[in-house]
């Protein structure tokens, strides 16, 4: 918000349940290693060891990715999107967002960077089983920044900048994924001779 800037609410009870909200997100966030825990317990007796040893890497690895971009949208890409979207006022024209327009825009704003930054985890996994290699990856790169910035557009509100914001990111995380490809990858098993 700007300096000065504040929310209103427009309904009796809208504080009162953006509160509620705000108290039911942070209960998830807080008991979420424990819920994981529990949906591992559930999964693991179905698992074989050699697919146990792939599952902590991945949830790891996945879990820093998704707060990386949630820290990333919450430090860089709403202070900069805020400011881009509230720069429309004049002195006709006042923001006045309601509090429960505010949370839900911050909400799916930081959801979206939350999963846009599991591309490295997905592609990596499907490098791990074999559907893609970094070679393949590497060659089909100007597709796939097309790509990114059809689905940044898709993703951010309708604005220049937050596409922008979103879609540099990818095309950062699309060059890790190669890399972590190509030292995590599906090694090819070379083809015994026949001599």
């Amino acid at each position: 918000m700007p300096a000065g800037g504040s929310l209103i609410f427009t309904s009796v009870a809208e504080a009162f349940f953006t509160y509620m909200k705000v108290a039911f997100i942070a209960g998830l966030i807080l008991t979420s290693p424990f819920v994981l825990y529990q949906i591992w317990a559930f999964v693991a007796p179905g698992l074989y060891q050699k697919e146990k040893r792939y599952v902590v890497p991945f949830v790891l690895s996945g879990s820093f990715f998704f707060a990386l971009g949630i820290f990333f949208g919450y430090f860089i890409a709403i202070p900069i999107g805020f400011k881009f979207l509230l720069g429309y006022a004049t002195d006709f024209i006042k923001p006045m967002p309601s509090m429960n327009e505010y949370l839900s825009f911050s909400i799916k704003f930081l959801l979206a960077f939350g999963l846009v930054f599991e591309f490295p985890v997905v592609l990596v996994f499907l490098a791990r089983i074999g559907v893609v290699n970094a070679k393949m990856l590497a060659r089909q790169r100007k597709y796939a920044i097309l790509l990114i910035f059809i689905f940044a557009a898709v993703m951010t509100p309708p604005d220049l900048i937050s596409q922008v914001l979103m879609a540099l990111p990818l095309m950062g995380l699309y060059e890790l994924s190669i890399f972590f490809s190509k030292l995590f990858g599906k090694k090819d098993k070379p083809i015994p001779s026949t001599t």
